[in-house]
């Protein structure tokens, strides 16, 4: 009897190890529990609904639950259907005995499904803003993925969920700006916690891959954290402009193409905000092209055309909160020649700081100013370092030009919007400029004042700015409003490319950017003097007095008079509320050639004297003119001019580059003598041979545009009072 009882427990336990044998490594399979299952889920979700096929159980002694697996079910909520590979879960064996049947643990592996349709299963167990802003956002795409699920007591998801798989084709729409297309990627999600793997996309148009993007949620903010490769392409100017909010367009930056390596972090909210955006990026820049001319640069390299272009420049970008330094090397085209530049700059704020070297080596470079040029294929580098404000205003901490033996520093260079300095530390300049005149002086600041100090200087450009000037001496500034004293000091000053005075002295006042005071003294290599003097006096009146005791050089910078001699040069003028009036003399002097004058006696009949004019020249022994001067207007109201051979007397007006309009007089010296007996006779060269042969003078007009002039003349009989007054004024005083 026992031993049937042994062999028959044997036999069971034979059986039930077969039958734990078979139910673990086998299974079975069953519709039994469909409705169980099924009604399980609606626990979870009410929305939700399996179709099942028959499903496989297998037993896991090890923890003493089974496993329940069931092939290509479909799952639907509401009116959509997702096909599933399988789902797996497992529950105890107690609550299987106990009738407590419940899932606490969902694995469910997906065919490719929908995007928007796993959106929406998600939204069915949380419905959040950002959920639904992403099912907007999604276009088009399809998921594959493995979904490990464990639910507490109330069926609810914990927090420990896993998901994997792989996104295909997907495509995302942006705020209409930002538009992601043929998004492939692997994912790899936990909770709070999202790793991107092996994407590659097109943002943009821009094709885009990343080794992987870290994607982490805290609160109601995603930090973002990975790696993007750009391949080369023509970028939209645009896009960078809603990416760096305007910081492009602000840099008048256009035309890009390049590929790049990027590291970057930022946060992004519900709203598809992002802020705190940090890059770090290595590029490699086939083209940029810059336009702008912010310095007026076309003055200073005459190959600019309002573009530059940058080629092949390997730059380093970072950009951390609204601030960025961009460090670079490579070509820049200017017009069609091709140099060399590198350059660091920093934005922080609203200021660009700046540090760049250029090697000018093919283009020439202008400073029309100083009469200066460096030549094409002249080797030469420019460095300019400070920083641009938003509001147009720039400050150069340092500015250095090298070129074959010449050497430009200038220190602290404060401009405003209009490019006007408003403060300056240091000019230093040793140079040749293009009439071989050497220049070495230095502009320096001592307080609130200046000194320029120095061996030689060519201040040839700045007389021809003076005399030519509309505003009656009173130059255009450089300034924005200076009030300083300024003292100078140059050993040797050139007047013209030949002429120099040596130990120029003196000092400047300046008042609210105009010359309140001045006096200037030198002395040319002859020992003639040469004096100017500014003084305002408590009218406010400006009076103006230049004295030259070699007047040659001055006389000579305008073009129409040739073959001046000797004299002494007396100037004095007054000036107030703009407008000025001045009377300048000149004493025994000889002209050439003056071709107003030499057509004028042409017209009168006067050969013998146009002869003189253009052969020994005619020598007068008093010039004396009298004018006022307003906004570009001069008023000649007298010029008279008396000599052995000719007087002239005269009066009109010059509209600067527009008008001149001349009236007045000429007369030989035979006529004055014959009527006032004091001038000796010159002979027949003049009106004829016999007695009272000819006319006492000829009066004249002269005007039109100063390219285009008409003269016309009119023999007189009889000389005007105001003729005779101003002759007899000048022989008594001789």
């Amino acid at each position: 009897m026992i031993k049937k009882l042994i062999k028959l427990l044997f036999s069971i336990f034979i059986v039930l190890i077969i039958v734990i044998a078979y139910l673990t490594l086998i299974g079975i399979n069953t519709n039994a529990f469909n409705n169980k299952i099924k009604s399980e889920i609606l626990k979870i979700n009410k929305r939700l609904n399996l179709e099942l096929n028959s499903v496989k159980f297998l037993l896991k002694p090890a923890n003493f639950s089974i496993n329940i697996k069931t092939q290509e079910p479909n799952l639907f909520f509401d009116d959509n259907k997702l096909e599933l590979e399988n789902i797996k879960t497992n529950i105890s064996l107690n609550s299987f005995f106990s009738k407590e049947f419940s899932i606490d643990n969902l694995q469910v592996s997906t065919k490719a499904i929908k995007l928007n349709d796993i959106v929406r299963l998600t939204r069915s167990f949380e419905n959040s803003v950002e959920l639904f802003i992403l099912d907007q956002v999604i276009k088009e795409g399809f998921l594959v993925g493995d979904i490990n699920i464990n639910f507490d007591s109330n069926g609810k998801i914990k927090d420990d969920y896993k998901i994997k798989g792989f996104i295909k084709n997907a495509k995302l729409v942006i705020l209409k700006d930002y538009s992601i297309e043929n998004l492939n990627l692997l994912f790899n999600i936990k909770n709070n916690e999202f790793l991107l793997e092996d994407i590659a996309t097109e943002f943009n148009q821009i094709k885009l891959t990343s080794p992987s993007v870290l994607i982490k949620e805290k609160k109601d903010v995603f930090y973002i954290k990975g790696k993007i490769l750009s391949n080369e392409k023509n970028i939209d100017i645009n896009l960078l402009n809603k990416l760096f909010k305007d910081n492009f367009k602000q840099l008048n930056i256009d035309n890009i193409n390049f590929k790049s390596s990027n590291n970057f972090t930022f946060n992004i909210n519900k709203k598809f905000k992002i802020s705190n955006l940090d890059l770090k990026s290595k590029i490699n820049l086939n083209n940029l092209d810059y336009k702008n001319d912010l310095l007026k640069i076309k003055n200073y390299l005459p190959n600019f055309k309002n573009l530059i272009r940058l080629r092949d420049h390997k730059i380093s970008f970072n950009y951390n909160r609204n601030q960025f330094d961009i460090n670079g090397v490579g070509k820049v085209l200017i017009g069609d020649k091709l140099d060399f530049l590198d350059y660091k700059i920093k934005k922080k704020q609203n200021e660009y700081v700046f540090d760049t070297n250029i090697n000018l080596d093919k283009n020439s470079l202008l400073i029309d100013f100083l009469k200066y040029k460096k030549e094409e294929n002249t080797k030469s580098l420019l460095s300019l370092k400070g920083l641009y404000k938003k509001n147009k205003k720039i400050k150069f901490d340092k500015i250095t030009l090298e070129e074959n033996g010449n050497n430009f520093l200038i220190k602290n260079l404060n401009l405003n919007n209009k490019l006007k300095i408003v403060d300056l530390e240091l000019l230093d300049f040793d140079y040749k400029n293009n009439d071989k005149i050497k220049n070495e002086f230095n502009f320096k600041k001592d307080k609130k004042n200046y000194k320029i100090t120095g061996k030689s200087f060519d201040a040839t450009k700045l007389i021809d700015n003076l005399l030519n000037d509309e505003n009656n001496g009173e130059t255009k500034s450089i300034f924005s409003n200076l009030n300083s004293n300024i003292d100078i000091k140059i050993n040797k000053t050139y007047l013209d490319s030949v002429t120099f005075v040596n130990n120029l002295n003196g000092n400047l006042n300046f008042k609210n950017n105009k010359i309140h005071m001045l006096n200037l003294d030198s002395i040319f290599p002859n020992n003639k003097k040469i004096t100017m003097t500014v003084t305002t006096n408590k009218n406010k009146e400006k009076i103006t007095t230049l004295f030259s005791g070699y007047p040659q050089p001055l006389v000579k910078k305008y073009k129409f008079i040739n073959g001046f001699e000797g004299g002494v040069l007396d100037f004095y003028s007054i000036k107030k509320n703009d407008v000025s009036n001045s009377v300048l003399k000149i004493d025994n002097f000889k002209v050439q050639e003056v071709p107003v004058l030499a057509k004028l006696l042409t017209l009168a009949s006067l050969q013998g004297i146009a002869d003189l004019l253009t052969g020994e020249g005619i020598r007068f022994t008093d010039f004396e003119m009298k004018f006022s001067n307003k906004k570009g207007l001069m008023n000649i109201d007298e010029m008279y001019a008396i000599g052995p051979a000719i007087s002239v007397l005269m009066e009109g007006y010059i509209e600067t580059k527009k008008l001149i309009s001349l009236r007045g007089t000429l007369v030989p010296a035979t006529t004055i003598n014959r009527s006032i007996a004091s001038i000796p006779l010159i002979g027949n060269i003049l009106v004829g041979k016999k007695t009272g042969e000819g006319v006492f003078g000829v009066s004249f007009k002269i005007k039109g545009h100063p390219k285009n002039l008409k003269t016309s003349v009119n023999p007189v009989k009889t000389l005007t009072p105001r003729f005779i007054t101003r002759t007899l004024e000048k022989i008594k005083k001789n």
